[in-house]
């Protein structure tokens, strides 16, 4: 089923038994954060929810809309993710007809393509309502501020329609806007991302930069919008062949734009390249709080929307969250396109601690020696897969998406001085673990089988003695600043021992790690990994979010003798590092309070999280 508005899928989902309606009033500044992030946090992502009294607003927040495997599935009109992954081989895999028969067989394929390319329309639900001049007024929008130390209310799943200077190409993408006031918000567009390209194309131009932002679409443009399409692709022209049918588009009323024509509501305006003002920080994916920085004023010249709108929205922080089931979509769509580059490439997964950029788990049919190298290389040089920091690549027979056994692979199979390939590269602009900001070290860590040609492997003995269950007492022994010690009960060669350290002084985790691995007494501990004081080292997924967002590979990394230690404590200015570490995204306690007390009427059937 393709639903061709956002109301259509609140219909579906409520139907279904995934959505929530709360009539209970509640405040759009941080307190709708905090009961989304209770929910998404739920076994399976929790429901849908759709806020029906919301402070200082007419209008209903739709949040943690497409936050299941069932959900973002419905959304996408499939059963099953790989569905669109075949779709797309489907035509990547066309062979050219040679006879009369062959190019009969492609008729319905080409009738079927022909409605993929949007189509533009006279009149549109998006525009019942038309505000412009003294009547704009985005207070009217109930926007969120997510987390106490957020800089404002931010807009955070705008679909954003810009087009280049030529206005050859367009490009739709998911920039989040601080609102400064009535009419203005920031455009807050990474450097790496189109609509920063664009930007500095008008810049470099002195012309004014028109856009155009929908809030709420039909749920496959939603998606769409997030797609990390290459350069110059249409992503309309993607949510039309998820669609199977055209998404139609509407002329702005007051900027030379088109924008989904089923839209709840548009903000239509423009940008002055001359003119940047500070915005953030903010709460973002990778849990952590962004830096603030200067970024391009958005002036809105208009706000148009249906007569009931609904106001789509979703919070970003400590995974799990709402976009970790985008993500996975992504993950599953686009892995014929890099088969296209990479046709060795079997399967992929982006770990939810990894929060997308920080760790990928490639498996492939391996053929030739250092293929495996050479695949990483390929894929810090494609597109958004150059911010991915580690990556991980196994044999063709192991599952990349059970975990659990990829974890046994490298603590009982790799060489660590022959199978651990370090580079350099660009990373995200989130990326906080490098000791410079943008580009930092990467770490690919070869777990294929060696081959002829390759050199050999030497990983642990059969015979490694278990480590003492005394191991945790005895490094608390010896080290006055460790707080905690977890021995992980893993049967493996490699046993990996998690230590949380209360590091006063620069270095300390480093000297620690390497007192430890020279220490023939600790032996047992075949990798030690240096955290903070305060991470619970019983949360596994927390040790691995830390591990994944903390790591600078080469500078975090020490091998001695066959060991390992990595240190992902917070580093210092006396180290070497030239960022401002970030804080963890964590709600205050009076805002915990009052969830806590409204929490039995909005969910009466369920206990507090």
């Amino acid at each position: 089923m393709i639903f061709d508005s956002l109301n259509e899928f609140v219909k579906h989902l409520e139907g279904a038994g995934e959505l929530v309606r709360i009539r209970e009033k509640v405040s759009p500044v941080l307190e709708i954060a905090e009961i989304t992030d209770r929910v998404s946090k739920q076994n399976g992502g929790g429901k849908a929810l759709l806020f029906e009294n919301v402070e200082g607003s007419t209008m209903p927040v739709l949040i943690n809309a497409f936050g299941s495997w069932s959900r973002i599935q419905a959304a996408l009109g499939v059963t099953r993710l790989d569905k669109i992954a075949r779709d797309i081989d489907q035509y990547l895999h066309l062979a050219p007809p040679e006879t009369l028969l062959d190019k009969a067989k492609m008729l319905p394929m080409l009738l079927e393509a022909s409605q993929f390319p949007p189509k533009m329309v006279s009149s549109a639900p998006c525009q019942e309502v038309v505000k412009t001049g003294d009547r704009v007024n985005l207070d009217e929008i109930p926007i969120l501020q997510c987390w106490p130390h957020d800089a404002g209310r931010f807009i955070t799943y705008p679909i954003v329609v810009n087009r280049s200077v030529d206005r050859k190409i367009r490009n739709v993408g998911l920039y989040r806007m601080q609102v400064f006031d009535k009419k203005t918000t920031a455009m807050h567009w990474h450097i790496h991302k189109d609509g920063a390209h664009f930007f500095h194309e008008f810049k470099r131009k002195g012309k004014i930069m028109e856009v155009a932002v929908a809030l709420g679409a039909d749920p496959v443009t939603c998606y769409a919008a997030s797609a990390p399409l290459p350069y110059g692709v249409d992503e309309f022209l993607l949510a039309g062949f998820i669609r199977k049918k055209a998404v139609p588009l509407v002329k702005c009323k007051t900027v030379n734009l088109e924008v989904p024509a089923n839209a709840e509501i548009v903000l239509e305006g423009f940008i002055d390249p001359k003119e940047m003002r500070r915005e953030g920080p903010f709460g973002d994916h990778t849990g952590y709080y962004s830096q603030d920085g200067d970024y391009p004023v958005f002036h809105v010249t208009a706000v148009t929307h249906r007569k009931e709108p609904i106001y789509l929205t979703t919070i970003v922080g400590i995974p799990p969250q709402e976009d970790f089931y985008l993500g996975k979509a992504t993950e599953r769509i686009f892995l014929p396109l890099l088969r296209t580059q990479l046709p060795e490439l079997v399967d992929m997964n982006m770990p939810l601690e990894g929060v997308f950029h920080n760790c990928v788990i490639v498996s492939i049919d391996k053929r030739y020696p250092m293929q495996a190298r050479r695949l990483m290389s390929t894929l810090w040089g494609a597109g958004q897969m150059s911010f991915v920091k580690t990556i991980v690549v196994v044999d063709h027979d192991v599952d990349v998406q059970n975990e659990q056994a990829v974890l046994e692979l490298l603590l009982n199979d790799i060489d660590f001085n022959r199978d651990l390939f370090f580079s350099e590269g660009i990373l995200d602009v989130l990326n906080h673990a490098s000791d410079h900001a943008l580009y930092g070290s990467k770490l690919g860590i070869d777990a294929t089988r060696p081959i002829e040609g390759e050199p050999p492997s030497n990983p642990p003995r059969n015979d490694s003695a278990p480590p003492s269950p005394q191991l945790g007492e005895q490094i608390k022994s010896k080290f006055t600043e460790v707080k905690s010690v977890r021995v992980c009960g893993l049967s493996v060669r490699r046993p990996v021992v998690l230590v949380a350290l209360d590091k006063t002084r620069p270095h300390q985790s480093r000297d620690f790690l390497r007192a430890c691995l020279e220490d023939d007494a600790l032996a047992g501990a075949g990798v030690i990994v240096a955290l903070e004081e305060h991470v619970d080292l019983n949360n596994t997924s927390t040790v691995l979010w830390k591990l994944f967002n903390n790591l600078d590979p080469r500078r975090d990394i020490q091998l001695v003798n066959g060991r390992i230690g990595i240190d992902v404590t917070k580093k210092l200015p006396e180290e070497g590092y030239t960022q401002d570490w970030p804080e963890e995204i964590h709600m205050s306690d009076d805002i915990k309070q009052k969830v806590d007390e409204k929490w039995e009427r909005m969910f009466p059937q369920s206990k507090q999280p």
